[in-house]
């Protein structure tokens, strides 16, 4: 796959995944980009051949014809493969896949607008639920909101190649990063739509499941009680051998109601129990008890990490002036498969058990070399093959069917995203597995909801179609194991060994269905010393370091209130099956989700190895950049974000709000004055209307939104509204419900959302009579078995 990268720091990570991938890059500097430090370079352009700028038309042209994906990002205005006729956008190549990443997308009244990293995220609703109540909104760090437009890019290049390969042309892909951000934020416009009202800041407690930071005597872990019945009945049953339970084990706080409702109390006397032991201890101990607790790690001790470090996670970085051996930097993540279509990470035996680790052999990336623009490219441009099964309007994935055995949100949001895009997603499903997001109260969103209208389920399960199975039955296996033969792709994410004990390992799966596709998304993957961990979203962020960057200066890690690594852990868990269909082959992922929200930690652990300053060592800032921040506006607890890039733009700045100091500032004087410059703009900001200031700003060419919160974004965001980002379904329980939208915009093959969620086992008797050819006697018969409940 040959890609010519045209993006800034929009899509820095979209090309990296591509070679992550094995593509063969190819990067166009603009003109005028800002240096970026060592760090930053190494990690996001580590392993492309660099052609630098100035580029002529004409050079460009040569360049995006003989390459399979063009990945552009920038404003809309400034973007060089475009074309407007009559309001219709165009690409300047048309043979190519041309994915452009733009902050709010290419149609809609808002195109101009600019952002990067900090006004995407308030835009797109991620910097409301950051950050303490009173104190000003914050993103989570690490650029998590570019990092997001970027995945969703490399997405749409992997769907535009399986495209091309069934219609034999190329399509323009649009990617906004206000929607990549709006669609990866859990609960925080839903519970809008479902509830009338919106999560908002709270220092780091999840409204939702009763998981958050707490402290230990040595530092800090994350941890909780939510989920399964189990997760609390053994946390009490652990604080009660120590003589901590204190007044927990009365009978009434085993009423998850009652528990829920008292949460506050539950949590000091978990708080109590957690601060008499050591981080590493608490953390040790919950994997023992297959508890989710874990320590909050930082950039500096990632690479020690012995679960990474024995899967091989980590990349070296080859360069002038580095070690001879190179520096480590974050991997990738997941592995590129192999040719024998096995991850290389650990085989395990029919029965489960741990097998013997084969950890895959880090990726070794040479710094970005200089590259002629006459011929850059290292590989050979393959063949497309084209298969003509499909006329131009059909999605990409259609024909393709998946078996999803996944619950809570990691994976159903993969699956969700497939169907948008074609595939069939047959869901298997049981009232003997509870998935919490139908059956526990504090995830339906909406106090009178049951299991089949809960606002969570039905926004991550549209599109798919549900089979009641009770695999606690070898009748109910027996027919999964039926089913498994007739999918293409298998989505799990099972503890390591349960498929195998099922008699569904890789092995198994591919003689039933050769060339199938399955995808295992453990919390920390299929091998390594802590393979039997059980993770939620807040402890992958604690062990993966982003937890401890969410603390203020002197203050203790606040970590996340969403499930940011589960949608991350997703959205590879996508680009994996993608990776696979667009090659024609099958393949066993093992998708540690703990690896994946490590990738999105950028260049943290190149940073701590070199030396350098971190990016950002107060929240909101940037090193850049200034002014770089979040400011009040008129109205209760209303924010704008804005970043200004240049000493132009802060001239005109200056002097449209009169701030301190001479127009001509550059950025080191701005720096040495960035208090005082933050607290004149906050007091000029504080008495102006946050959307029309936001307009303001925008005219005069400086990047700025208001912070949204889910009200804002689903009622009042005219901008979204216009591109339709959160479309009706009708569902057969609620009636009509807005949904969060499809992040890649296709114009050759769109996406669609077809069908609400489905009941439970709503299409049981049809999916087992189409596939199975299963008749009514034969039904009843495993219905009386249970195998059907």
């Amino acid at each position: 796959m040959r890609v010519l990268d045209l993006t800034d720091d929009l899509a820095f990570n979209g090309a990296r995944l591509l070679v992550g991938l094995g593509a063969d890059v190819v990067r166009v500097e603009r003109p005028g980009s800002p240096a970026l430090s060592r760090a930053e370079a190494l990690h996001w352009h580590a392993g492309k051949r660099v052609v630098s700028a100035p580029v002529s038309p004409a050079a460009l042209d040569r360049l995006a014809g003989q390459a399979d994906v063009v990945m552009e990002s920038g404003p809309f205005g400034e973007l060089r493969g475009v074309r407007t006729d009559s309001g219709t956008v165009t690409s300047r190549w048309p043979r190519a896949v041309h994915v452009v990443v733009t902050p709010f997308g290419t149609t809609g009244p808002r195109r101009d607008w600019r952002a990067g990293d900090l006004v995407a995220a308030a835009a797109g609703g991620m910097a409301w639920l950051g950050g303490k109540s009173g104190g000003p909104p914050k993103p989570p760090p690490r650029e998590q909101a570019t990092q997001l437009a970027g995945a969703h890019a490399a997405i749409g290049a992997l769907l535009g190649l399986i495209a091309r390969d069934r219609i034999g042309q190329g399509q323009l892909i649009d990617v906004s990063a206000q929607e990549a951000v709006a669609a990866t934020l859990e609960t925080g416009a839903i519970a809008w739509i479902h509830a009338g009202r919106y999560p908002s800041r709270t220092g780091g407690v999840y409204e939702h499941v009763a998981h958050r930071v707490f402290r230990a005597a040595d530092g800090h872990v994350a941890g909780g009680y939510s989920g399964s019945d189990r997760m609390w009945t053994d946390l009490l049953a652990w604080m009660a051998e120590c003589g901590e339970a204190e007044d927990l084990t009365e009978d009434k706080w085993s009423d998850p109601v009652f528990r829920w409702r008292g949460r506050e109390h539950v949590d000091e006397v978990v708080a109590r129990f957690v601060v008499r032991r050591s981080a590493a201890s608490l953390a040790e101990e919950g994997r023992a008890r297959a508890l989710p607790w874990a320590e909050v790690s930082t950039a500096t001790s990632l690479p020690g990490n012995p679960q990474l470090a024995e899967r091989g996670f980590f990349a070296r970085v080859l360069g002038a002036g580095l070690p001879e051996e190179g520096v480590t930097d974050v991997g990738f993540p997941f592995a590129r498969l192999p040719e024998d279509g096995v991850t290389g990470v650990a085989r395990l035996p029919e029965d489960g058990a741990p097998g013997v680790a084969a950890p895959r052999r880090p990726v070794r990336l040479t710094e970005p070399l200089p590259a002629a623009a006459e011929a850059p490219w290292r590989s050979e441009r393959p063949r497309g093959r084209r298969d003509g099964a499909r006329g131009p309007g059909a999605r990409p994935l259609e024909g393709i069917r998946v078996l999803d055995l996944t619950w809570v949100l990691a994976g159903p949001y993969a699956t969700k995203t497939l169907a948008e895009h074609g595939a069939d997603i047959i869901k298997i499903e049981s009232r003997h597995r509870r998935d919490p997001t139908r059956f526990a109260p504090s995830m339906r969103l909406r106090p009178d909801a049951g299991i089949d209208d809960g606002g969570y389920f039905v926004n991550f399960n549209r599109g798919k179609r549900s089979v009641a199975l009770n695999l606690r039955t070898e009748p109910g296996l027996e027919v999964l194991r039926r089913l498994a033969a007739e999918c293409d792709v298998v989505v799990e994410n099972f503890s390591p060994g349960v498929l195998a004990r099922w008699g569904l390992s890789y092995d198994r799966l591919a003689e039933l269905r050769p060339g199938v596709i399955l995808v295992s998304m453990a919390g920390v993957g299929q091998s390594g010393p802590w393979r039997n961990a059980v993770t939620f979203a807040d402890t992958l962020a604690a062990m993966s370091g982003l937890t401890s960057e969410t603390a203020d200066p002197g203050q203790a890690p606040e970590g996340l209130t969403f499930g940011l690594g589960d949608m991350v852990a997703a959205n590879a868990a996508v680009l994996a099956v993608l990776d696979l269909v667009a090659a024609g082959r099958g393949g066993h992922v093992d998708l540690s989700q703990l690896e994946a929200m490590a990738a999105s930690m950028g260049p943290a652990v190149l940073e701590a190895e070199l030396g350098e300053r971190p990016l950002a060592t107060r929240p909101n800032r940037h090193p850049r950049m200034v002014p770089h921040g979040v400011y009040p506006v008129r109205g209760d607890d209303r924010w704008i974000a804005l970043a200004v890039r240049g000493d132009e733009e802060w001239r005109r700045l200056a002097e449209h709000a009169g701030l301190p100091g001479p127009a001509s500032a550059g950025l080191e004087e701005r720096r040495r004055h960035e208090d005082e410059i933050d607290a004149a703009l906050a007091a000029w900001c504080s008495e102006r209307d946050g959307e029309a200031l936001a307009a303001e700003l925008q005219g005069l060419g400086i990047a700025a939104a208001v912070v949204a919160t889910g009200r804002d974004l689903v009622e009042a965001d005219e901008h979204l509204a216009a591109r339709g980002f959160y479309p009706v379904l009708e569902h057969p329980l609620i009636g009509p419900v807005r949904h969060e939208g499809i992040v890649v915009r296709m114009s050759g093959t769109p996406g669609a959302l077809t069908a609400p969620a489905p009941l439970l086992g709503e299409h049981t008797d049809r999916v087992l009579k189409d596939l199975l050819d299963l008749d009514d006697e034969e039904l009843a018969r495993l219905r009386d078995a249970g195998a059907l409940e």
